[in-house]
């Protein structure tokens, strides 16, 4: 089944490779004269103009939502080469844990998904998110949306807090293309490359991907990785187009559950301390993305946008983990004086596999009635969503490790079957939006969304199986008035769901869904070149999953109850001076449980009113560039400044909290001569020691010390 697989996307880079250079000997002959053009006239250039689903034709700056766009151009300049540190870019994202660095794992507004399972987000309108894609490259991503609030109305299945949209680079019929090399501390290295150029008249390709092989800070860690990227765009008609896309992924990286916290001392082992076993190799995760969209333009100015999506991915390997109840842990002490410093540690295998398969078909378009303009778009979408997941695990005493003194290559014990579960998940939705131009200055948004979904779970090993159906309406309502052409108010409501993947290791049930709404008000604004958007919010969310760790026979997620969420969110970015640009995203939180929840494993009442995991009630991202010319040659540089505060961690010890930090980045870039430029990039300028999440005191992961990149481009 992988050979044909296999051969499909190098197939494919070959083809296009050959069709790039095509395309510039076709212009070295129009150069020539040789392009029949007997005239001399120049050539139209053509550009292929994609349009998002779940948009229609309101203006960004007309919604009631607010939102963050994270384009390439800033990810290029912060020289950042994975998804997780551009969300960083926006102070509404906070890190979460991403199972000792297999995945992507973030919140939104204070609110955490499911804890086992990677953050969902969208790749182009489709659920890019569900499975083991592995950590996100950047390689082929055009911009990040970060959009706010619950998005189900539109979406369905979505988080309070928001929904992330990434949007790829698509194929273009003029030529271009770049290749960039780079090197850095900890033995990193990677390459990237992407080209885009017309196949035929009406055919256009794109070809991106990225190899990378890098070491890390930490003893016996380390990140291999291969992406590739192509895709094919053809207009069949003035007004219809299609376009296909194809995406691999590849990912190689040691699974490392961080260092070790005890009463609260961060330096109860070193940052580079790793303790697991390095002859355990890496965990494999493998992705296919196939993507199949369609957009025509009717002439009446409606348009309709419809799609095809699969993705297969999968997560398998060996790990050993020091394992994360207290009750299960010897006596350790971080001591000088020679007491125990033993660390009871378990071993797992994973094997994980996952597709996911959806579709939508979208209308949308302009009507009047009554002297009222409506921005109307009617939709239906569907998934079928199939995981299984099959992990052997040894637990006991005989595999423990002196964390002050590692001596690895202990005779690795005999593991048995944990977990071996199969489940399907399939919703359909339809969903409704209207947004009335009642005056011109005041818009009404009427949105609304029907889903119904089913999903069950086959327990293989204890030969149990529980399922269920459900349906949902999601409202929507939002109010904007225009104070100003560039000054306007809005106001929003709306509710939202997340059916929840897994069993409840209390009950052995399947956990219910989550349930949503919000609140906001806020302000969008353009004022002497700045770009802005303030927002004030208040959301609720209930059925929420949190580790459970506590006792031998159950161990894993329950659901902790109710969490609300009330913050205050300022974006702005714009010019300082005609060459010195600006971005700031600052967010307050006040995140907690909204009732008392009794963890029946801990004798412990976690109470009303306690913070949540991994949420920093302060965060602000700050980053200026300065354009320069050096000696005739084009020249930048810019500097980044992120300050996170301090957050709780760990959801059932409440004294368990990771420390504020700031870090200081800053890039130069260079153009040299001849399409050539260069990039130097420093990361933790003054080399600070921080965590960045956490999963409880057994699982900590520190932050990345100082770290030095540089690279060299050739564009054309």
């Amino acid at each position: 089944m992988k050979s044909p697989m296999l051969r499909s996307p190098l197939f494919l880079a070959l083809m296009l490779c050959a069709a790039g250079s095509q395309a510039d000997n076709q212009e070295e002959s129009d150069l020539n004269g040789d392009s029949g053009n007997s005239d001399n006239q120049p050539l139209e250039e053509v550009v292929a103009t994609y349009t998002p689903s779940y948009r229609g034709d309101v203006p960004e700056q007309q919604r009631p939502q607010a939102s963050e766009n994270l384009g390439r151009e800033a990810i290029v300049d912060a020289g950042l080469n994975d998804f997780q540190s551009v969300l960083d870019m926006s102070a509404t994202v906070s890190r979460q844990n991403n199972m000792g660095g297999m995945f992507d794992s973030f919140a939104m507004r204070g609110f955490p998904g499911n804890e086992n399972m990677p953050s969902g987000y969208l790749l182009n309108g489709f659920s890019g998110g569900r499975g083991y894609s592995g950590r996100r490259d950047v390689s082929n991503i055009e911009s990040v949306e970060v959009m706010k609030g619950p998005g189900s109305a539109l979406f369905g299945r979505s988080e309070p807090g928001g929904t992330v949209n990434i949007t790829t680079l698509k194929p273009q019929y003029f030529t271009e293309g770049h290749i960039k090399a780079e090197t850095g501390s900890y033995n990193h290295k990677r390459v990237e490359a992407d080209i885009t150029g017309a196949l035929a008249d009406n055919v256009a390709g794109r070809i991106n991907g990225a190899w990378q092989d890098s070491d890390s800070f930490r003893d016996h860690v380390y990140l291999k990785k291969q992406t590739l990227s192509p895709s094919i765009w053809v207009d069949l008609s003035d007004s219809t187009s299609l376009l296909y896309e194809l995406e691999y992924v590849k990912q190689q990286q040691p699974l490392d559950r961080g260092i070790v916290v005890l009463d609260n001392d961060f330096d109860t082992v070193s940052e580079d301390r790793f303790l697991g076993e390095p002859a355990d190799g890496p965990i494999t995760t493998r992705a296919w993305g196939h993507q199949l969209s369609l957009q025509h333009a009717f002439d009446n100015g409606w348009n309709l946008n419809a799609g095809l999506n699969q993705r297969y991915s999968s997560l398998e390997g060996y790990s050993t983990e020091v394992d994360p109840a207290s009750s299960r842990q010897p006596s350790v002490t971080d001591s000088a004086s020679g007491t125990d410093t033993e660390v009871a540690r378990q071993r797992r295998y994973r094997d994980y596999n996952a597709m996911d398969r959806s579709a939508r078909i979208e209308v949308s378009g302009s009507l009047d009635t009554g002297g009222i303009s409506h921005h109307l778009m009617v939709g239906v979408d569907g998934y079928r969503y199939f995981l299984d997941n099959t992990m052997l695990r040894y637990r006991g005493t005989d595999y423990n490790l002196d964390m002050q003194n590692p001596v690895y290559g202990s005779q690795a014990p005999a593991m048995s079957v944990n977990t071996d579960t199969s489940e399907f998940h399939s919703a359909y939705g339809l969903y409704l939006q209207d947004q009335l131009d009642v005056t011109d200055s005041l818009h009404v948004l009427l949105g609304m969304r029907y889903d119904n979904y089913y999903q069950r779970v086959d327990n293989h090993k204890t030969a149990v199986s529980d399922g269920g159906k459900g349906h949902r309406f999601s409202p929507r309502l939002g109010i904007t008035y225009d104070i100003q052409p560039d000054w306007m108010v809005y106001y929003s409501y709306s509710t939202g769901f997340m059916p929840l993947t897994g069993l409840d290791s209390i009950t052995g049930e399947m956990f219910d869904p989550e349930i949503s709404f919000s609140r906001e008000i806020g302000s969008k604004f353009v004022v002497a070149g700045w770009t802005g958007t303030l927002a004030i919010f208040d959301a609720y969310k209930s059925n929420i999953l949190t580790a459970n760790t506590a006792s031998d026979a159950a161990s894993g997620s329950t659901q902790l109850g109710q969490i609300r969420s009330t913050g205050v969110e300022l974006d702005l970015e714009g010019y300082v001076t005609e060459s010195l640009s600006a971005r700031m995203s600052y967010a307050w939180l006040d995140t907690r449980t909204n009732k008392a929840y009794e963890d029946n494993d801990w004798w412990t009442t976690i109470e009303k009113g306690s913070p949540i995991i991994n949420v920093p009630e302060n965060t602000l991202s700050l980053s200026v560039r300065q354009e320069l010319v050096i000696g005739g040659r084009d020249a930048n540089i810019g500097a980044s400044y992120l300050y996170v505060d301090d957050r709780l961690g760990d959801t059932v010890d409440q004294s368990y909290r990771l420390p504020s930090y700031w870090l200081i980045n800053l890039n130069a870039g260079m153009d040299i001569a001849n399409g050539f430029s260069g990039k130097l990039v420093v990361s933790n300028v003054f080399d600070k020691s921080y965590v960045s999440n956490s999963y409880n005191q057994w699982w900590t992961q520190p932050g990345e010390p100082r770290t030095v990149k540089a690279s060299v481009t050739y564009a054309f």
